[in-house]
C-alpha cells in the first residue's frame, strides 16, 4: 500500500509543479501587462515594481531605462527618489523620539521653535496628521528664489512660518509639507543631530536598508537611476533642486527592496512598540469629531473594501507608491525615474490583482 502511494505522489508529482508553475506564470503575465500599459516602452525611462507576502518577495521586476544618456537599462536593484513617502520615516523617528521620552505628540510646537507663531496651539500631532493650517510651502510664490539654495532647517521653517495659516489647527485635513519640515526641524533641536544622521542611525541601520540615502546630487550613489522629465521635444533630465527645501518632506532615497526591509521592521515592531507603531495606523478626528483617512505618515483607506495603508510620492524627476495590507500581509510598492510615469494607479491595480490571486488560491482545495 505504501508503494502504491509513492508510485501514485511520484506520477502526480510532475504533473503538480507543472500546474505550479502554470499558475506563476500567468500571476507574472497579468500583473507585466498591468504594468506595461504605463511602463511598456523599453527605450524611455522606467520603473521598479515588487509585491511581496509574508516578508517573501513575489513579484520582483524593472522596465525601461535607468539612465538615458548611458542607455543604461533598469534593475531591481536601482535608487530612486521616493518623494513624500519620506514622511513615513519622519513620522516613525517622532515617534521613536516620543518612546524614548523625550517628546510628546500632544506637545505645542512653541515648547520646542519659541517664536513660532500661533506655535502655542499647533501640536506635533497636528503637523503628523496635515490638520496644523500651517501654509504649504509648495504653494508660496517666492519658491523658486530659495528652491536651489542650501538651506538649514531654520532657514526653511522661516521661510514659510510668517504666511498667513489656512484654518485653525484641527479644523480641517489639508495635505502639508510644510508640517512636516517643522517634524524634521523638531527631530535635530530634539535629538541633538541631523535629520540625516538620525534617519541613518536609528531607522535605515537598524533595518537593514544599505541602499537607502538622504537625497544628494553630488554625493556618488551606487545603482542612482537618474530622473527626467518629458516635454514635446522629448526626454530632459531632472529639474536641480536643493533638497534641503523638501528636507524631511520628501529627501530620502531608497530601493524596492530597502523599502520591503522597510515595512518588516514595521511589522516586526523593531522600530518601536507596538504602542507606538500603532499611532501611526489609526485615524484621528478633526476638532468637530469627523473622522479623517490619514494616520501619522500613511493614509488609511482600502482596496475593495479591505483596509490599507498607503502613500505616494512625487519630486522632480520621480514618483512612487507603496500600499500595504495587514490583512493579508501584502506590500505593493512602484518606483519611477520619470514624473511622466505615475506608479500610483499602476500598484493600485497589481495590489487588487494580487488580492484576486489570494482570494482564488483560498478557495482552492
Amino acid at each position: 500500500m505504501i508503494i502504491k502511494k509513492l508510485i501514485t505522489a511520484f506520477v502526480l508529482l510532475p504533473f503538480l509543479i507543472q500546474t505550479m508553475e502554470a499558475q506563476t506564470k500567468g500571476y507574472e503575465k497579468k500583473i507585466d501587462s498591468i504594468i506595461q500599459t504605463e511602463f511598456g516602452n523599453k527605450e524611455e525611462p522606467g520603473g521598479v515594481f515588487l509585491i511581496s507576502q509574508n516578508g517573501k518577495s513575489l513579484y520582483r521586476k524593472a522596465f525601461g531605462k535607468a539612465n538615458l544618456e548611458l542607455n543604461v537599462n533598469m534593475t531591481p536593484d536601482h535608487v530612486f527618489q521616493i518623494g513624500s513617502m519620506t514622511k513615513q520615516f519622519t513620522a516613525v523617528a517622532i515617534l521613536m523620539l516620543e518612546q524614548q521620552g523625550k517628546l510628546n505628540v500632544n506637545d505645542p510646537i512653541s515648547k520646542y521653535i519659541k517664536d513660532y507663531p500661533n506655535g502655542d496651539k499647533i501640536t506635533i500631532h497636528h503637523l503628523l496628521t496635515h490638520t496644523s493650517g500651517i501654509k504649504d510651502f509648495t504653494k508660496i510664490k517666492s519658491l523658486p528664489s530659495i528652491a536651489q539654495k542650501e538651506m538649514k532647517p531654520e532657514e526653511m521653517v522661516n521661510f514659510f512660518k510668517n504666511e498667513p495659516v489656512d484654518f485653525a489647527p484641527g479644523e480641517k485635513f489639508d495635505y502639508n509639507n510644510s508640517g512636516y519640515v517643522v517634524l524634521g526641524y523638531i527631530i535635530e533641536l530634539v535629538s541633538g543631530t541631523s535629520y540625516e544622521d538620525f534617519i541613518k542611525k536609528n531607522i535605515f541601520d537598524k533595518a537593514g536598508m544599505t541602499h537607502s540615502y538622504y537625497a544628494s546630487d553630488r554625493k556618488v550613489i551606487p545603482q542612482r537611476a537618474y530622473g527626467y522629465h518629458k516635454k514635446e521635444h522629448g526626454f530632459v533630465n531632472k529639474t536641480v533642486i536643493s533638497f534641503s527645501v523638501p528636507f524631511s518632506s520628501g529627501s530620502l532615497m531608497s530601493t524596492t527592496d530597502d523599502m520591503l526591509k522597510w515595512q518588516q521592521a514595521l511589522n516586526q515592531n523593531l522600530l518601536l512598540d507596538l504602542n507606538e507603531t500603532q499611532k501611526a495606523f489609526q485615524k484621528y478626528k478633526l476638532n468637530n469629531g469627523e473622522e479623517f483617512t490619514y494616520g501619522y505618515g500613511w493614509h488609511l483607506k482600502d482596496i475593495n473594501g479591505i483596509p490599507d495603508r498607503e502613500h505616494g510620492g512625487s519630486v522632480f524627476g520621480f514618483k512612487s507608491m507603496g500600499i500595504y495590507i495587514p490583512g493579508e500581509d501584502l506590500y505593493v510598492i512602484g518606483l519611477s525615474n520619470c514624473d511622466c510615469h505615475s506608479p500610483t494607479e499602476i500598484t493600485q491595480n497589481i495590489a487588487k490583482a494580487a488580492l484576486q490571486a489570494i482570494k482564488t488560491s483560498a478557495k482552492k482545495p
